[in-house]
């Protein structure tokens, strides 16, 4: 026991103390970040609109999430992560206060896709924080980190979310704008004197990347291609936020309070084990071999939803979406911020977060569409095929990125 005890602990050595800083900041901002997840339940349950329309009102959170994403690229290259990160921060909480008070088809599309496109500046910006103030040999356990703040956030903020929701949906908003102000407090309080002293420091793990003294992310082809099928995995991947909680709550009838707990326990999993997993991954695997595996098992995990909704197969399947997204996405980060030159770090991340953004676009839309006219099955059925796909796609692609 104590082996193990200090084989969990031992992965965590070597981090800087930024590195955990950007991680509790992180912690706070995401464990009040309750609203994405039921936003779908919120718009059917509360507000009555038909699940076609919910789709399409979700889909303008992936139009500003996109629009973010690139909005803040290009910010964090111009005037550093610092600033961006921190008006993200201040500016989400007013904009999570007054989502409330819009109740239209228009007025919840409009407020939704402000509030993501502020939101998202912040992710680019952050993902260069990370390689600022990390060493090299670091840097996918400093993503991995950064992660685990995400998800036990995600484990927090769903379970408390199932609970203030029984009450009032709008104690959703209001928590979530508490969390993020309090975030841009700490953020700014440790950050603001430490940014000007760092140079941006870039992994050289595994290998030389192919094409490194290219400047734009948009003119390296290989990394344009990945990108890609970074979206198409997003787009199936992220259901996790909308189909997946409207399948629970309208076919497996679980309450709200349940839908919860079953998010939550996606976080634990990853909270417990993706460290100690990434570890293992970069001293047995490379990373094709990594992104591969991990694909598959989100494959998977909507594959069994095919077959029955049992609460033991729900669990199942989410064990395995959770330990496929633990080999996937910390991985991805590191080759995106390896594959920059440094000076456009920023670019780069935004150009990848684009990429996951699309998905907050299509995969409202698409989802609810293919469930609504065809069946969840159908979707689940669709989702394993086009998933395996793509963990081929990633085996053989970043093979070739990397000499």
């Amino acid at each position: 026991m104590f082996r193990l005890f200090r084989s969990y602990t031992g992965a965590f050595r070597g981090l800087s103390q930024e590195a955990w800083m950007l991680s509790l900041v992180m912690l706070i901002n995401r464990s009040g970040s309750m609203v994405l997840p039921f936003l779908g339940v919120y718009m059917t349950d509360h507000l009555k609109i038909g699940l076609i329309d919910t789709g399409i009102i979700l889909s303008f959170y992936g139009v500003g999430s996109v629009m973010g994403s690139l909005l803040g690229g290009w910010l964090t290259d111009k005037y550093s992560e610092y600033r961006v990160q921190s008006w993200s921060l201040f500016l989400s909480a007013p904009l999570f206060l007054i989502i409330p008070l819009f109740t239209s088809l228009p007025g919840l599309a409009g407020i939704i896709w402000l509030q993501s496109l502020v939101s998202e500046t912040f992710r680019p910006a952050n993902s260069v924080a990370v390689t600022k103030y990390t060493q090299p040999q670091n840097i996918t356990r400093a993503f991995s980190l950064n992660r685990m703040a995400i998800n036990l956030g995600f484990s927090i903020g769903p379970a408390l979310g199932g609970i203030l929701s029984v009450i009032s949906y709008n104690l959703l908003f209001i928590v979530n704008a508490i969390a993020a102000l309090l975030a841009g407090i700490m953020y700014v309080y440790f950050f603001r004197k430490r940014h000007k002293l760092f140079g941006i420091k870039l992994s050289g793990q595994e290998g030389r990347p192919t094409g490194n003294a290219i400047r734009s992310p948009y003119r390296d082809g290989l990394f344009v291609t990945f990108c890609l099928l970074c979206a198409v995995f997003a787009i199936f991947f992220f259901q996790f936020f909308n189909t997946i909680p409207i399948f629970y709550k309208e076919v497996a009838g679980l309450s709200s309070g349940v839908i919860g707990y079953i998010l939550a326990y996606s976080g634990f999993v990853i909270v417990l084990l993706e460290m100690q997993m990434v570890n293992l991954a970069e001293r047995h695997l490379n990373t094709a071999t990594t992104l591969f595996m991990g694909g598959v098992a989100v494959a998977a995990s909507f594959g069994l939803l095919a077959f029955s909704h049992h609460i033991v197969i729900l669990l199942l399947s989410m064990t395995l979406l959770s330990l496929g997204e633990i080999l996937v996405l910390p991985f991805i980060a590191t080759l995106t911020a390896k594959r920059s030159n440094g000076n456009n770090t920023g670019a780069y991340m935004g150009l990848n977060g684009m990429a996951f953004s699309l998905s907050f676009i299509v995969t409202p839309f698409l989802g609810t569409n293919i469930a609504g006219n065809f069946g969840f099955n159908h979707l689940w059925v669709i989702s394993w095929l086009v998933l395996s796909s793509v963990a081929l796609g990633f085996y053989f692609l970043v093979k070739r990125m990397y000499v």
